[in-house]
This record gives C-alpha cells, sequence and structure tokens, in this order.
C-alpha cells in the first residue's frame, strides 16, 4: 500500500490501527469520528454532479455508452420528471426487472430524486415469482428488459396477464395485477417492434423534463428516513419478504465503504455483479458515484472476458466480485492477454474466499487492497469490512471489523447473552443499517429484529480485536455463487408437483459456487418420476439458480426419535456419494 494511501486511510479512520483495545466479550463498537449522513441520495448525488459535472461517471461497453456527471444528472432528473407527470406520488412502487444497463442505474437515481421506491426483481424470476414480487409490494409501474438469453420477457408478461394483449399501454387493467398501471420495456436503439400495451423506455423519458419546478417541490417533501428501496430476500426467516431501505441505510452503507477502500476521483470501477443485488447497487453504484468516481458496466450479466476487456480499456482500479466469478476471470485462457496492473482494491463478498484463491488475486490481478465484506440486505448489506491494511491471514480467515456507527456481538442463540471471546454464536447487527422492516409484515420483522438488533442466522466468533469469523448459518440458507435461496421456497414449489409426496432441500459444497442445491424427494406411492421430470417441471417456473443441481428418489429421510428431519445428514450422504472430503 503506497503512503499516500496509508495517509488517506489514516486521515479517514484515525483510530483504525489503534482502536481496539483487546476484547474480553464478543461485543464491538464501530467508530463515529464522522457524523452519519442526513441527506436524500438525490440530494448528495446533486452536490457531486455540481461539483465534478465534467467527469466521467457511467460507462456501459455492452450498450457504447458514457456520461458525464452533467450528463447523468440531467437524464435522471428527465426521468424523475416523467414519473412524477404521470401521477406517481411519494412512496409508492416502481419494479425494475433487468439486467445491468445504463437505464437500471437512471431508475435508481430518478426514483430516489422522486421519492418513489425502487423495486429490485431478480431477471431470473418466472412467471409466478414476477407476480408474487409485483403484487406483494403493490408495484404500480414495471420497468423490464426486452429479453435476455432464452427468456422472453415480453411473453412472459402475456402469459401472466394473457388480457394485457388487448389493451394500450396508458390504461392497464389486469385480473391478476390490480395495482400494475402501466409497463414499459427498456428498448433498444432504433427499434422498430412496436406493442400497444407497453411504453418504450425511452418514450416515457421523453415525457421528462429535466428543469422541472415540480423536482424541487418533491425533494423539499423528502428525508434521510424516507423508504426508497425494496429488496426481496429470504432473509432469516423464510418465504420471499420485501427488505426495505431508506435513504439513511443505503447512502451512509456506500459511504463508509468508500472511505474503507481510499476512494477518489480518479478510481474506477469495473462493475459484474448484477444490480438487483444490493451488494452491486449500494457498494458498486452509490459507493463510487457518492466519491466522485467512475463505473463500468463490462457487460449486462456476468461474462469473465468482458471483465477482463473493459479492465484493460478503461484502465479500472477496482472490480467487486464474488468468489466464483474471480475464479472465472483468473481461469479464463485469454486471461494473459489483458493488462489488468491498474486495479489495486475491490471487494469479495457472497462468500468466503479461500487461500489460494485470494493469493491469485493479490498477485495475478495487482489487488493487493482486496477487502472482504460482510452482511445480508436486511443491513444495507455490509456491517462488518476488512481493512487495505488487514493482514492477510485476517483477510482469508475472517469478514473483517463492524464498520462506523454499527454494533456486532455474538450471542448464545438460545439465551441471547452475549459471548465470551472466541465462542461460537448467533452474529447480531445493530445501527442505522437496519432495514425500516420487511413490507407490510410486522411479524416476520419482530421475528428479525429484537430490540434494534438485527439476527443475522449466521453462527461466528469474534476474536479480541474485534474480527469476526462465520463458522455456519444457524438457518439453512444456500449461497449459490452471491445467491442466497432458502430451501422453503423450492421445496414449496416442488410440493406442487403431483408424483411428490415429501421433498427436502440442502446446500452440498461445490468448487465453482461455493454452493449448489440438492433435493431428497419421496414420490407419491405408486409414482414413477425421474430427475428430467423435475427439472422440466422446474424449468421457467423458478429461477435457474434454484433448480436442484442433484436429484435423489428415497423412500424416507434421517430423522431423530422425535421425528425431526436430519437435514445435516443429508448432505453427509450427498458428500459421501460425490466424494467431497471438505
Amino acid at each position: 500500500m503506497s503512503q499516500e494511501l496509508q495517509d488517506l486511510l489514516q486521515q479517514r479512520y484515525p483510530n483504525a490501527a489503534s482502536r481496539h483495545t483487546p476484547l474480553l466479550l464478543s461485543h464491538d463498537i464501530g467508530p463515529k469520528e464522522s457524523p452519519l449522513i442526513e441527506e436524500t441520495i438525490g440530494d448528495y448525488f446533486d452536490r457531486i454532479a455540481n461539483r465534478y459535472s465534467d467527469k466521467e461517471a457511467l460507462v456501459s461497453c455492452h450498450q457504447n455508452i458514457r456520461l458525464s456527471y452533467q450528463q447523468l444528472q440531467q437524464q435522471a432528473n428527465q426521468l424523475a420528471s416523467s414519473m412524477i407527470n404521470m401521477g406517481l406520488e411519494k412512496g409508492d412502487r416502481v419494479g425494475i426487472w433487468s439486467h445491468n444497463s445504463a437505464e437500471w442505474l437512471l431508475m435508481q437515481l430518478a426514483t430516489a430524486k422522486a421519492g418513489i421506491i425502487l423495486v429490485n426483481i431478480n431477471p431470473a424470476y418466472r412467471i409466478s415469482e414476477l407476480q408474487y414480487a409485483l403484487n406483494k409490494v403493490d408495484c404500480k409501474v414495471l420497468v423490464f428488459m426486452r429479453h435476455f438469453k432464452t427468456s422472453d420477457y415480453v411473453q412472459m408478461i402475456q402469459q401472466m396477464a394473457p388480457e394485457i394483449c388487448h389493451q394500450q399501454y396508458q390504461c392497464l387493467e389486469l385480473i391478476g395485477l390490480p395495482n400494475l398501471k402501466r409497463v414499459i420495456w427498456i428498448d433498444a436503439p432504433n427499434s422498430t417492434e412496436h406493442f400497444g400495451f407497453m411504453q418504450p423506455f425511452s418514450e416515457w423519458m421523453a415525457e421528462g423534463d429535466a428543469n422541472d419546478p415540480k423536482l424541487v417541490e418533491r425533494a423539499r417533501q423528502l428525508t434521510a428516513d424516507d423508504p426508497i428501496n425494496i429488496q426481496f430476500t429470504s432473509g432469516t426467516t423464510g418465504t420471499p419478504k420485501g427488505a426495505t431501505l431508506t435513504h439513511k441505510n443505503l447512502l451512509n452503507n456506500a459511504y463508509h465503504l468508500g472511505e474503507t477502500l481510499c476512494l477518489t476521483p480518479v478510481d474506477k470501477l469495473c462493475l459484474p455483479l448484477p444490480l438487483y443485488h444490493c451488494f452491486a447497487m449500494v457498494l458498486g453504484n452509490l459507493t463510487f458515484l457518492m466519491h466522485a468516481a467512475a463505473v463500468v458496466y463490462p457487460s449486462t450479466s456476468f461474462e469473465p472476458l468482458a471483465v477482463l476487456q473493459a479492465i484493460d480499456a478503461e484502465k479500472c482500479t477496482a472490480l467487486h466480485a464474488v468468489p466464483s466469478m474471480f475464479l472465472a476471470i483468473l481461469n479464463h485462457p485469454d486471461f494473459a492477454q489483458y493488462d489488468v496492473s491498474s486495479l489495486r482494491t475491490g471487494v469479495s463478498g457472497g462468500s468466503s474466499c479461500p487461500r489460494e484463491l485470494m493469493q491469485r488475486i493479490i498477485n495475478d490481478m495487482h489487488m493487493q487492497q482486496l477487502t472482504i465484506a460482510y452482511g445480508m440486505t436486511e443491513t444495507s448489506p455490509k456491517s462488518t469490512q476488512t481493512l487495505p491494511t488487514t493482514s492477510f491471514e485476517k483477510r482469508i480467515s475472517t469478514v473483517g471489523l463492524v464498520q462506523p456507527h454499527l454494533e456486532v456481538k455474538v450471542v448464545d442463540p438460545r439465551t441471547g447473552d452475549t459471548l465470551p471471546i472466541g465462542e461460537v454464536g448467533e452474529v447480531l447487527t445493530k445501527g442505522y443499517a437496519v432495514m425500516a422492516g420487511y413490507w407490510n409484515d410486522p411479524v416476520k420483522t419482530a421475528e428479525a429484529v429484537v430490540d434494534g438488533w438485527m439476527h443475522t442466522g449466521d453462527l461466528g466468533t469474534m476474536d479480541e480485536e474485534g474480527y469476526i469469523t462465520i463458522v455456519g448459518r444457524s438457518k439453512d440458507m444456500i449461497i449459490r455463487g452471491g445467491e442466497n435461496i432458502y430451501p422453503i421456497e423450492v421445496e414449496n414449489f416442488l410440493y406442487t408437483h403431483p408424483k411428490i409426496a415429501d421433498v427436502q432441500i440442502v446446500g452440498v459444497p461445490d468448487a465453482h459456487y461455493g454452493e449448489v442445491l440438492a433435493a431428497w424427494i419421496i414420490p407419491n406411492k405408486g409414482e414413477q418420476l425421474t430427475e428430467q421430470e423435475v427439472r422440466d417441471f422446474c424449468y421457467n417456473q423458478i429461477a435457474h439458480f434454484k433448480i436442484p443441481t442433484y436429484i435423489r428418489f428415497v423412500e424416507h429421510y434421517p430423522m431423530t426419535v422425535t421425528g425431526k428431519i436430519q437435514k445435516f445428514k443429508i448432505v453427509e450422504a450427498m458428500k459421501e456419494e460425490l466424494g467431497i472430503v471438505a
């Protein structure tokens, strides 16, 4: 780490090296040298854009789009004006169902400026999941990409609401989606496609005025504590819920990540992570825009070659990814043909980073200041992070220290008592980053957040310096390549198959994704069922990453004497069958 960056880190975190006296109990409080930001996202972004108007803000390689801060600001204002003029009020919900694009970022900024809650919808969602998400939070507008790979999004919408084909986009009345009033497709330049029931994004945006006085009026109505984003997550308690996040949640979380990374306006982030995830949307887009740095989208979704090309061409200084992405980039046959020496920092998250992989990232990708971040959507998302000065051993064995203005503790899951240093318990987080709650679900919110403490469901330890190590999950959540999957979601879906009597989903280790799904299925008596039949049943109905990799048909499950299914024994049996030593 250069002396200049060391000085910058010391300036931003003056007590980072010595603030920890040896802890006796597993409870640590983050630094509070700088006050929390009490602005809205729109106001903060405007300050940056006005100061750095000519500086490059966004590069979308696959769209051949480059925007300065002034251009990004003008387009975001125009889109926000269009939203207000179509009648959207403060607090209304608008869904975005798309992979990475300039339009995604415009939606993120415009909704924040208009006080509208952006609802992130996973592009891998199939029809039943999409309908559930839209109705759960009463989305009034859905913005979506035209298609992706083999998925035809227009066709899926027509299947979900067949009556839409005979309506005009200005006055939708849909039986199964009673609150949805407009659908807008992200049209390509010079597109000749026309759909009467859908409005092109370009036309929608053209209805706005970047200098609309209504923008100023709306801005006066907004506060930092207003909800501005809903992200669907399995969280710690089961079926998909809408984690509701505020300006204050997101802005402060993004800001402190950037401070830890020692970001300045010269930095440029290569961002292959999907924007619908909190990781990319907050720790990517917001973090870098708040520091007057630039964001680069190499492709619409992750492609290792596109990442290499973008880093080389744009001289990116940072890269955010999950371990499986880093591995794919390093193992690409053309890796050596690209210059990645401009890289210095970035974040690895989603799952643990093995020693050998961390060493390759540092040595071969020049990311000596790679940091590890940990958290969850419900904590906006980051609650702990390693520092650029954290030792290599700590970076591969821990997820870092508690972040500014937050608290972390490790408790006995049974009693709630804070545990002594080194003992395993549930990791809890408290502070500004904890979500406002699950949308319209006070019961689930009360289960997850108790006295201000977010119960993560993760098991971990804390050392005497405050470094957290995650050792497992107290619940059964499976993390596949950074995607959080709760088994009950997949189990409930497979239960609807007429030939399935019972099903149990577990996660088994995988060299590429970290974990993949395995299904143990008990067929109905007398029924014959094949693995392909199960996969065909899942195809286009649930997200691809939720489809089990391994499917086994059994007569019974391992159980305790009290009749409780022992999922850990299913995992052990799968590992033995597959020859997995870990």
